[in-house]
Order: structure tokens, then sequence, then C-alpha cells
């Protein structure tokens, strides 16, 4: 467990406000099966549910509970898309590679609502998403960005937004454009998570909570040990991100854990939420240390941003993420902000996700850089589609090439942070 991470997820708003009646028990002793998943969040749960669907045995070691980490600490927005421009894919692997992506992305959206509907997961959906440009030159950037997806990747349906508009889509001062797609949406991460985990216990998947594995031991039969006991199987599937420590040190280097907080205020009723944000659909801004926010099921507004390259909780949270929301939303001045958490994701060099192999029975899932809601269900997917024998969709993630953070362990957060402070500052000047 990363430094301060108690910290963070005691006051979740989505932990208060999800079911505490599910429980798994640890492993205790020797189990077999076909598969063993590591990490019991989205990307390891769909895989499971997939897995079990296509007939075979699966074991998930969790080593706290179910959605503890990012799967259920996020701020809830299901997006198409990747964290990394479109472009970092086509200049890797081509054109034709690249649409196969996006519509990989798309299809991840879509897999969210199939779920709900098909395993009854009420986790408070709600339709449209919203990018938002801050000045001119942002602006004529998500024009592009928008015109490019119409005709390169034929996705169809987003509505810009500017002018006197804006304010009847965000009520707030400091927006220029917008985008408003339909199909992306957002929900509560954690009932979603945890809804997964009731579907696939109940296909039969057996699911192993405080948990942790502490060894592989490969070959053409491997061994998963943990504490008490160890699972056998013929396939692995790593799915624990930023949490496998010493499990697989060869796949750390390629990632670094990036805090990011979240905080909700109290509820605003009906009516004056919905003034903030009349369809009220998730908004992100296009910065590149973004700001993200959304209206809860409650009428809270759950509003996102600051990242911290370190592994040391920030002090005065709640605080210093209501003086961010303040500057979109200066009418909520006197709102007082009742949960404040955050967690770690798990970013690449280059934003681009990062699937792969250790060896040809041992998966793993890795790289979401912070766009992961929808993309972790359709990694899953994959992931499970490939174990089964059809690895071709799994291999175009897999063909994406990744480079070590420099600097190792000691250098490579002061690289990072002075690489992102550049960003910042270009942001700041309007650049």
């Amino acid at each position: 467990m990363l430094a301060s991470e108690d910290q963070l997820t005691r006051n979740s708003y989505y932990v208060a406000t999800a079911a505490r009646d599910l429980r798994f028990a640890p492993l205790d002793g020797s189990a077999d099966c076909d598969v063993c998943i590591v990490g019991g969040g989205l990307a390891g749960l769909s895989a499971a549910l997939d897995l079990r669907r296509a007939g075979l045995e699966v074991v998930v070691l969790e080593g706290q509970h179910v959605g503890w980490g990012a799967s259920g600490r996020n701020g809830g927005q299901a997006l198409n898309g990747l964290a990394c421009d479109m472009s970092v894919i086509e200049r890797q692997l081509g054109p034709e590679a690249a649409r196969a992506t996006w519509d990989m992305t798309v299809e991840a959206v879509q897999l969210i609502r199939e779920r709900c509907a098909t395993h009854g997961i009420d986790c408070h959906w709600q339709d449209g998403f919203l990018s938002a440009a801050v000045n001119a030159r942002k602006a004529q950037e998500l024009r592009r960005s928008v015109a490019d997806l119409e005709q390169r990747y034929g996705y169809q349906g987003i509505r810009l937004i500017a002018g006197e508009q804006v304010r009847a889509w965000v009520d707030s001062p400091r927006y220029h454009t917008l985008a408003f797609d339909p199909r992306g949406g957002h929900l509560h991460p954690l009932l979603y998570t945890q809804g997964l985990a009731r579907a696939a216990a109940g296909l039969g998947v057996r699911i192993h909570e405080q948990t942790r594995a502490l060894r592989i031991e490969r070959g053409a039969a491997p061994a998963v040990h943990t504490a008490r006991g160890a699972v056998r199987c013929r396939h692995v599937l790593l799915a624990g991100n930023v949490y496998l420590e010493d499990l697989a040190p060869q796949l750390a280097h390629r990632i670094m854990p990036v805090g990011t907080f979240i905080a909700a205020s109290a509820p605003l009723g009906s009516a004056r939420a919905s003034a903030l944000i009349p369809s009220r659909a998730a908004v992100c801004d296009t910065q590149f240390v973004l700001d993200y926010f959304r209206l809860s099921a409650d009428d809270r507004m759950l509003f996102g941003g600051r990242v911290s390259y370190s592994t040391i909780a920030p002090a005065n949270l709640a605080e210093s993420m209501r003086r961010r929301m303040l500057t979109v939303f200066p009418q909520l001045e006197g709102v007082a902000v009742e949960y404040s958490w955050g967690g770690y994701v798990d970013i690449t060099m280059n934003r681009a996700p990062d699937f792969g192999r250790i060896d040809p029975n041992i998966f793993y899932l890795q790289g979401f850089s912070g766009h992961g809601l929808a993309l972790t269900g359709m990694a899953g997917r994959v992931a499970a589609e490939a174990i089964c024998g059809t690895a071709g969709r799994f291999d175009v993630f897999s063909r994406l090439k990744h480079k070590k953070f420099p600097g190792g362990p000691a250098l490579r957060v002061p690289a990072l942070v002075l690489a992102t402070t550049w960003f910042r500052l270009r942001d700041l000047l309007g650049r």
C-alpha cells in the first residue's frame, strides 16, 4: 500500500454511499483454476465475467477489498478515447490500428450500459459528457479535435457550443467553448465495481479479499502465492496497476503513481444543482492539469482536480479543493465541502495504455493514465479474449511501445514534476 493511502480513503463520498455488506473471504489454503486474476477492480472483474462466461474457472485475488483502488475512487466519468491523443497511437501503429483502438474505446462506454442492464447494476448512470475549453486557442484545438473524430474516425454526433450558449450548459465564467457528447456519461464508480463483483460471484467466480499476491511461480502451470495459500492455474492476469508493488518488478518502471483528488460539496438541492449544469452531464476541461466535475444523484457537486507526484497526502485537502471549485463556480461560495478523498492512478510516459505479456501465459493490464473508468472494462474483455485464444484485439494494444520513466526511482518524480510544471505554465499563459 502506498504511503498515506489510509488518509486518502477515510473521507470518500463513494464509500459513504455504497453498500457495506459485500464481503468475500480471504484465501486460506490452496486453490486450482484456469485463470488467476490479481486485482479486484474494474479490469480484473471485467475479465473475470467474460472468462467465466466462456466456461473457465476463475479466482480473483484482491489485496484490500473490491473497488478499493482507483476503480472505486475515481471521478466517475465514462468517456471514449484514451488519455493520450490518438496521434500517439497512429504514429506507432498506423491509421488502421488507431481507428480500431478508437472503436474499442467507444465500445467500452457501451459495455458499461450493457452490463448495468444485464446484471441490474444501479450505479446512478447519467448520460452526457462536456469537454470544456478555457480560451480561444483551446477552443480552436477542441474544434479541430471534433472535426478529426468526425472525418477520420467516423464518430458523429458531438455538438459544439460557443458564445452566449456556453453558460446555458455550464453556468461558469471560466469556459469559452464546449463540446457535448451524448454517448459519454457518468456514474458512481464504487457501486458499479461492487455490481460487477456481485455479478461475477453469481456466475461462479471465486473472489478473495484481503489476499495480497506476494509471488508468482512462473512456468507452464504458474502459481500465485499469498500469505496463507497459493492458486495454481494455467493463466495469470495482473490487473493491480500501481498496487502490484514487487509482484512484477519488470513492469514497475513503465508506470508511475500519481495522486488525484476529489471533493464532494454539501447537497445543493435539485434546482440549484441543475442550474449549474442543466444537462447534468459530466464536464472535463482540456487543460494539461485539468478540472473535472459532475453532479451526484443526491445533488452534490463532485469536483476533481490537482495532482500530486509524491505519495504524501496533501494537507488541508478539503479546503484546497473548495478553493479550486470556486474558480469554476464562484456562486458556490459558502457551500461546505463534506467529503474529500483521493488515490493513485498509473500513468505511462506517453499516457497510452500498457497491455501485454510477461510470459505467454502471464498477461498484464496497466497504464490507464487517469482515463480508465470505461477503458478498464474493455481491457478486461480483450484480455479475456486473448486468454481464450483470440488475441487480435489485445495485440493491437500490446504492440504499443513504452519507455521507462527517466532517472529511476530516485529521480523520476522530480523529472515528471519539472515536465508537468512546464505544461501547467503553458496552460496559465494561454499557449
